[in-house]
């Protein structure tokens, strides 16, 4: 039997935005400072739901919400910039077809967040049926525009 042809893994450079082969790009990545910290409690993503500032793509659905002023639990770098949280329902697949979502999801939050979200802020990403099959240079441009709409895309992250 015929084993399918092998797909080249696409890489997108955050700095210039080009879609290259895994380490054939020239391009060096720009980490900025920002640390990222996870929601994992349902009272956190309950607050993201209630605070009504959401908007949706093809791809994904992204609410956010100012981060509450009591301290959360501290780590050796001190309190995170921005906490995000992923979500997938039974509506995206069965457990397989969500678990890839969600680490396309936190692939996106590490990728596209870091550099181009406020910090200051809680985000919710939230998996939809398409997000698995859209391709992930797509994904990002829908978590930019999503980004974009509703305000919180970093000053200067507009290119």
């Amino acid at each position: 039997m015929a084993s399918a042809p092998a797909r080249r893994r696409l890489a997108v450079c955050a700095s210039c935005s080009a879609a290259a082969p895994r380490g054939g790009s020239g391009c060096q990545p720009d980490f900025s400072p920002v640390t990222i910290g996870r929601l994992k409690k349902r009272a956190d993503f309950l607050r993201l739901s209630r605070s009504r500032v959401r908007t949706a793509a093809k791809g994904l659905v992204l609410q956010a919400a100012p981060m509450p002023a009591a301290p959360t639990p501290l780590d050796e770098r001190g309190r995170p910039d921005m906490r995000v949280g992923f979500t997938a329902s039974k509506k995206v697949g069965n457990a397989v077809r969500r678990n890839r979502a969600k680490r396309r999801l936190r692939a996106l939050a590490a990728d596209v967040l870091r550099q181009r979200a406020e910090p200051g802020h809680d985000y919710v990403l939230i998996a939809r049926a398409a997000t698995v099959e859209r391709d992930y240079a797509t994904l990002a441009d829908d978590l930019r525009f999503s980004l974009k709409r509703i305000g919180l895309l970093r000053q200067g992250a507009d290119a």
